[in-house]
């Protein structure tokens, strides 16, 4: 991640001293980001298990941090094709891993919780927002499923573009998403011979109030 040097990171150091809850201090990391990445500032990388056990990672976008500010039930949202591998592994093991990293920042934030659906009311508000080209592939891709040729699948779009028309693309019932509710949040940031700030915060249930412990690096 980072070289063994005594040069400056890139950024001041933060103060982790004053946060007493790890929302606050996500949303003003994710801020600065947002002005420092060159793309997708809230790309995460999601990891699930399969069937079999076997760990699954992929990158992800980051749609909502919902739920009241400090709530029980406020958790990480992204959305998905439910038939994907991603959809099928958190359906049947409702727990996840996700990891934000800012190498503009040089910082990092893992996510651990467990997994619940979004309400059709937020996939369908949600979906509403999304560019009707967008709309319109996700009834076209059979997600994470083979493909027999591009053409294939612009065929699939076609067939879709003509089917809606001018008229509204609705959701289809395998599009949705899904909400991590973190049981555990860790603040990485890089400094110099690699002595970086970690802090980690823990709850046992949503609700319960969070501890905080810095971590060797």
């Amino acid at each position: 991640m980072t070289q063994d040097t005594a040069g400056d990171s890139g950024n001041s150091a933060p103060d982790f001293s004053e946060a007493g809850e790890p929302f606050g201090l996500f949303e003003t990391w994710l801020h600065e980001a947002s002005a420092s990445e060159i793309n997708d500032a809230n790309g995460m990388a999601l990891a699930t298990v399969d069937a079999a056990g076997v760990p699954d990672v992929r990158m992800v976008l980051l749609k909502g941090l919902d739920g009241a500010e400090t709530g029980p039930s406020r958790g990480f949202v992204f959305y998905t094709n439910l038939g994907s591998a991603k959809g099928q592994e958190l359906q049947a093991n409702p727990f996840a891993a996700l990891l934000f990293h800012w190498k503009s920042l040089r910082r990092q934030v893992r996510v651990r919780g467990s997994v619940t659906p979004v309400s059709p009311e937020d996939a369908d508000e949600y979906f509403a927002t999304r560019p009707r080209l967008s709309r319109i592939g996700a009834w076209a891709s059979d997600q994470s499923r083979p493909l027999e040729s591009r053409f294939a699948l612009e065929k699939a779009v076609a067939r879709y573009t003509a089917k809606f028309g001018v008229g509204e693309v609705p959701r289809p019932a395998h599009w949705s998403g899904f909400r991590i509710t973190p049981m555990e949040i860790e603040f990485w940031h890089d400094r110099p011979f690699r002595l970086h700030d970690r802090i980690v915060f823990r709850r046992k249930a949503a609700g319960d109030a969070w501890s905080r412990t810095r971590l060797y690096p």
